[in-house]
């Protein structure tokens, strides 16, 4: 398992450096100068032309391309990811205060969409073709075609404005009140999950539907084990595999409705992070900001691919 793990590892080098080039190129491909942002364009442009060509030199944005990109992952590989143009804040800590939103908000939306999704598959798997089948079926439709920015609107009109019985948006960290977190974020996350949800659920339906007709199933039955035993104890094990999979790929598809959704229901997390940063060409943020969630996605995935070799020890062997 260990010499499986250090494969994984050393095949996302590749990707760590493409990831990389990346976000350093977005400070390359957006507009503007970060020298001027710093400065102001009346100042640079008065009588201070030496202060901005001194800054330009200072932040190393006359030395060629390449020796930038060195220099920028240089100092992020020891931590140090700059400063913030608009708040003349250390980026590390500010990154660090605003992960924290965006990770539970991801973590709660994959929870609910597990708790949507199994019970939603299992039945329809067990029962294909019936009502229940094509309810599901219908819900899942919708849960992937419905935008996050018009189903989060709808559900704070319905559950804060109409029903009164959440909080259309804000944020409480968890030890300052859990309780009141666990109501602020619960329309955010249900928002987010929605569509993974649906994805799942046709996922375990086709899946297990496949496992259920193999022989060993029947073998199962015919020995005379219950039906709740053959579905949980030994179908659903393997119907799984695929679905951690696709969980695992759809963890970006998470963060990237995070980014939505927080703008909607005022989470200060990344997204609001990035959306905030680009207004203000507070380039270095966005630059940090991007490298860290395309590094969790990464993350995930490695994670993703060891959970898949435990529980089929066929891949560790690929």
């Amino acid at each position: 398992m260990s010499r499986f793990i250090a494969r994984r590892f050393v095949s996302m080098v590749p990707l760590l450096l493409l990831v990389s080039v990346m976000a350093f190129s977005l400070v390359l491909l957006l507009p503007g100068d970060p020298a001027l942002a710093i400065l102001g364009e009346e100042r640079a442009n008065a009588d201070n032309k030496s202060a901005y060509y001194a800054l330009r030199a200072e932040m190393g944005l006359d030395d060629p391309i390449p020796l930038q990109y060195l220099n920028w992952v240089g100092r992020a590989l020891r931590g140090d990811l700059g400063m913030s143009i608009r708040n003349k804040t250390p980026i590390a800590e500010t990154l660090g205060s605003r992960i924290l939103p965006t990770a539970e908000l991801a973590i709660l939306a994959a929870i609910i969409s597990v708790l949507i999704a199994f019970p939603a598959g299992i039945i329809s798997a067990l029962r294909p073709n019936s009502l229940a089948d094509a309810g599901a079926t219908l819900a899942a439709l919708g849960g992937v075609a419905v935008p996050h920015f018009f189903l989060g609107i709808l559900l704070i009109y319905a559950f804060a404005v109409w029903l009164r019985v959440l909080p259309p948006s804000g944020y409480v960290a968890p030890w300052e009140n859990l309780g009141d977190n666990l109501r602020l974020m619960l329309l955010p996350a249900f928002t987010v999950g929605t569509g993974l949800a649906a994805i799942l659920m046709r996922q375990i339906r086709s899946a297990l539907i496949e496992v259920l007709n193999q022989e060993y199933i029947m073998t199962a039955r015919s020995k005379g084990l219950g039906e709740r035993a053959v579905v949980i104890g030994h179908a659903l094990k393997n119907a799984s595999i695929p679905v951690i999979t696709i969980m695992g790929q759809q963890v970006g598809t998470l963060i990237g409705g995070a980014v939505v959704t927080e703008t909607i229901f005022s989470i200060p997390g990344m997204g609001r992070l990035i959306v905030e940063s680009i207004s203000f060409r507070d380039f270095p943020v966005v630059q940090a900001a991007v490298l860290l969630l395309a590094l969790s996605v990464l993350m995930a995935n490695l994670a993703t691919d060891i959970m898949y070799g435990f529980l089929d020890p066929r891949i560790r062997h690929d």
